[in-house]
């Protein structure tokens, strides 16, 4: 179902969701279609991952009153990491982005599964977080410990933020970020495809300020040296 990238390309399932998902990405699915069982059974199986992609039209759970699917021809593989029956006809998926693709071609199966055609898009080169950015990643690192206790209270939910922990990896604090923020699917699949980790962490920075999520770092050095708040 899945062949490793030689550089010549590779050929995978495709899983089209009103989401994004980022590299070291954590993704929990309720997998009941027809169409999605039987891949994410094989894929469990075999070891092997899937893609995912974010819809542009079209649901992720087909009716007949449904349009035509179409979707970013840039995604991420989501590898499962735990896979459990809940009920008969559903299962449960924990999985984890690993890399980006590009799409060079899809195709829709009989039964609605799509399959895709596409190379392995560079990863994120490791970029040191710069000090004027150094409040984006404390900001960051206050959210993962509040949310830490999550996995801990036994109502089963995890921490959307999982380890390990690269706090000082600009492409790493940025994806993590872009899943947190309250903005539209098609602003965070930008921020991904984009290939400059730095230029990624400086756009959530500017996000987070006009959401007043985080304040600025000229504001920040401004109320530690006493002045106006």
């Amino acid at each position: 179902m899945f062949s490793p990238d030689d550089g010549s390309g590779f050929r995978l399932p495709l899983f089209p969701l009103q989401t994004v998902l980022f590299p070291d990405g954590l993704l929990s699915l309720k997998v009941f279609e027809v169409r999605y069982l039987d891949m994410v059974s094989r894929c469990h199986e075999e070891g092997t991952p899937f893609g995912v992609v974010s819809l542009t039209q079209g649901r992720e759970v087909r009716d007949a009153r449904s349009t035509a699917e179409s979707f970013h021809t840039v995604g991420t593989l989501a590898s499962i990491q735990s896979l459990e029956r809940t009920h008969p006809g559903l299962l449960t998926a924990r999985c984890r982005g690993t890399h980006r693709f590009v799409l060079r071609g899809q195709e829709q199966l009989k039964h609605g599964l799509w399959m895709g055609d596409a190379t392995l898009q560079e990863d994120d080169q490791t970029v040191a977080v710069p000090a004027d950015l150094l409040h984006v990643q404390q900001a960051l690192r206050q959210v993962a410990s509040s949310l830490a206790p999550r996995a801990h209270d036994g109502s089963g939910r995890e921490s959307p933020i999982g380890e390990p922990f690269r706090w000082d990896d600009c492409g790493w604090v940025a994806n993590r970020w872009c899943e947190l923020l309250p903005v539209a699917a098609e602003l965070k699949q930008r921020c991904m495809m984009l290939d400059n980790p730095l230029l990624r962490l400086e756009l959530v920075a500017d996000m987070l300020e006009k959401l007043r999520i985080v304040a600025g770092q000229a504001d920040g050095d401004e109320r530690d040296d006493g002045g106006p708040a």
